[in-house]
Parts: structure tokens; sequence; C-alpha cells
């Protein structure tokens, strides 16, 4: 059913997107699927941010962030499933559809931050702006108890 499957991965919260990677598997095995795991980092290349940086520093931020991806996806993706992995640099829901729409994605599968009470019905605003704006499926996975 699924070919392309992209699952935005926060390497900052730890076990955050564990249950959204473990389905995307799950489709990847039954639709032969390929997944697609992406992290998206700030933009430090404006012109603002980039003055407290050293030159080299949004490179080497990069090779360290996929690398530590790379991790991630050994630890969660099963051999038998084709997966790729993306880091990126921008505003995170218009990043993660850029990358759907750039790797013809049908699916994007995303975890939901755990919100307050208040916020008990609502998505996180990055879930929430992907859902709006996504012309494709979106699953999005609620945190788990």
């Amino acid at each position: 059913m699924y070919k392309q499957i992209l699952v935005p991965v926060d390497l900052n919260e730890k076990g955050f997107a564990d249950k959204a990677v473990e389905l995307a598997v799950w489709h990847a095995k039954h639709s032969n699927a390929e997944v697609h795991l992406l992290n998206v980092l700030p933009g430090i290349h404006m012109s603002m941010v980039a003055t407290y940086f050293p030159k080299d520093a949004a490179n080497k931020m990069k090779t360290d962030v996929k690398t530590q991806l790379k991790q991630f996806a050994v630890k969660h993706i099963d051999e038998d499933v084709v997966y790729h992995v993306h880091v990126a640099e921008g505003k995170p829901y218009t990043t993660i559809l850029d990358y759907a729409e750039r790797l013809g994605a049908d699916l994007i599968i995303m975890p939901s931050h755990k919100r307050s009470r208040v916020d008990n019905m609502m998505l996180g605003s990055v879930a929430t702006k992907v859902v709006q704006n996504s012309p494709i499926n979106v699953l999005v996975v609620k945190p788990q108890l």
C-alpha cells in the first residue's frame, strides 16, 4: 500500500520517536516500503545565528546528527527493511513537508508531544501543522503512558 514512509525523528527526546519508527517498520514490512528517517536542525545558517558559530560548525553538527540518526536506525529498524537517513536544516514542519514531497512519500508517521491538561485535546504544534498542510496521509502516534 505504501512505498515511501517518512518518519521525523527528534533525537533530543529519548524514546519519543520509538513507537512511530516501530509502526513505520511494520507498515514497511507489510507493503515492501522504504523508511526515511528525518532529523530537522534549527536554521543555524541564518545570518543572525551564524555569527555565533565557527564556519564549519553547521557541517560538523550535521555530520554528528547523521551519525546519531544512523545509530538510532540500526537500533530500531530491522535488517530486512530498506531505510535512509536524512538531516535537514530549517523550520520543522515545512522541512518535513518539503522532504515528503522530495522523496515521493505517501505516508508520514510522526509522534505527538505530551501536553498539559489544557492542551490534552491538541496535537503538538509541529504535528498539527504537518497534519493541516500535508497532501498525503499522516499517522500521528500519541504519547505512550
